[in-house]
């Protein structure tokens, strides 16, 4: 079986012959590993036509990822202490509302996007992969431009502005997904971390009056195109579960850790998962049998004998080499 059929059938319970795999390395491992990290990905058949680590650079790596102050495309400034892990955002382009007139939306270069490191690269170059393009957020954009606390105080106060704001992001997002929609891709990625540890870090309430009509509009564009639907989202996000189901969502990445099996469960052969292992304790702490042990019993819980389960676990410079091989191997060894 191919990979692109073999990634299809798994999004959408086709009974797939296994599990496909998928790579989430951040460049920050990549840095630390090198090719010990490269000998691994070689043993691996990875459904998405990442085999080899990509040429990263450190002078090139985009703002949010070079260690140091930099400023990115919207004017955001990020401080970065781990070189190739996401920094924070510490000076935000519309920390004040007066200054809105003034802010310009970047522009972006004709051609497949490339400054997400891995996205874009199989689009049109390959039958044989599943091309998933974009890294689109809208919650996590506003946050950059305005400020988190501020962001959330103008959605308390129900200010003017923040609706306006909303709506310039939500046209400044559909001209990208145009964009992307020009393109070979079989699904489109989107991410916003909504939850904290144990809730969502707003009220459900205005999840579904503000944001969930902006998603609405975002995802009925892709799945229009006949492309499927990715979300990604950290934290706890039990509460909005079902609505991103409603949205249409195909392939979810979320926190089973945070959340828990067992709710999760829940919703095994409702939605396709793109497992998301425990980066808090097992995969940086745990042993290699207990790395293996904690994968089949996340496999168990979120596939069904129809599909269901994207195998995943994001690896940074924290997670040991030999933990890093377990998951592979038992991601290699696992059958429906």
């Amino acid at each position: 079986m191919k990979s692109r059929e073999r990634v299809q059938r798994a999004i959408h319970f086709g009974k797939p012959d296994r599990p496909p795999i998928s790579h989430a390395i951040l460049p920050s491992a990549q840095f630390k590993y090198g090719p010990a990290l490269q000998e691994i990905l070689d043993s691996v058949h990875e459904d998405f036509g990442w085999h080899l680590l990509p040429d990263l650079p450190r002078e090139k790596l985009p703002p949010m990822y070079k260690k140091g102050i930099n400023r990115d495309e919207f004017g955001t400034v990020w401080k970065v202490t781990v070189e190739g892990r996401c920094g924070i955002p510490i000076e935000y382009p519309i920390s004040d509302w007066s200054r809105y007139d003034e802010f310009v939306w970047p522009e972006f270069d004709a051609g497949p996007p490339k400054w997400r490191f891995y996205s874009g690269h199989m689009a049109g170059k390959s039958d044989d992969y599943y091309a998933r393009g974009g890294w689109i957020t809208f919650f996590e954009q506003m946050q950059q431009l305005r400020g988190f606390e501020s962001l959330l105080l103008d959605l308390m106060e129900d200010r003017p502005e923040v609706y306006r704001l909303r709506d310039d992001l939500l046209k400044f997002n559909l001209s990208w997904i145009d964009r992307w929609l020009k393109y070979d891709y079989q699904g489109l990625h989107f991410a916003d971390d909504w939850g904290a540890q144990n809730d969502l870090m707003i009220s459900p309430r205005i999840w579904r009056s503000f944001f969930k009509p902006v998603y609405k509009e975002m995802f009925s564009k892709v799945k229009s195109a006949g492309l499927d639907v990715w979300f990604h989202s950290d934290g706890n996000i039990t509460k909005i579960l079902g609505d991103l189901i409603d949205l249409g969502v195909d392939v979810l990445n979320c926190q089973s850790s945070v959340i828990g099996l067992k709710i999760l469960h829940e919703y095994a052969g409702r939605i396709c998962f793109r497992t998301d292992l425990d980066r808090q304790k097992i995969m940086p702490y745990a042993s290699p049998s207990r790395v293996k042990e904690h994968i089949f019993e996340v496999f168990e819980a979120l596939g069904t004998s129809d599909g269901g389960i994207i195998a995943c676990g994001e690896v940074s410079e924290d997670v040991p080499l030999e933990n890093i091989r377990a998951m592979y191997e038992a991601f290699m060894e696992y059958k429906y």
